[in-house]
């Protein structure tokens, strides 16, 4: 699903919602999920996941192109770990 797709599923669930306010409100969960991991926080969604960040030492890469070494800075990378719930409906025999 991408985005545009999102935003018309919740359009169709809600049809007393602008589009303008479907939109907003999927821009600000983005928006507050973001800034809290930035912030170098968790999100949790109950029966959903939770976000974080993990932190990647630095490391010595090589350039696919012309097979040069190159040095990969550290640097956090987003996590996602599906809750409970989650699992048991992708699992579901």
């Amino acid at each position: 699903m991408i985005r545009s797709e999102l935003l018309q599923a919740l359009a169709k669930e809600n049809p007393g919602l602008r589009g303008e306010d479907v939109e907003r409100a999927v821009d600000t969960f983005f928006e507050e999920i973001t800034q809290r991991l930035a912030d170098g926080g968790r999100v949790e969604l109950r029966g959903f996941g939770a976000f974080s960040t993990r932190h990647r030492e630095g490391r010595k890469g090589r350039n696919p192109r012309t097979g040069e070494s190159v040095d990969v800075p550290e640097k956090r990378v987003p996590y996602f770990k599906p809750g409970k719930e989650m699992r048991a409906r992708l699992n579901a025999d």
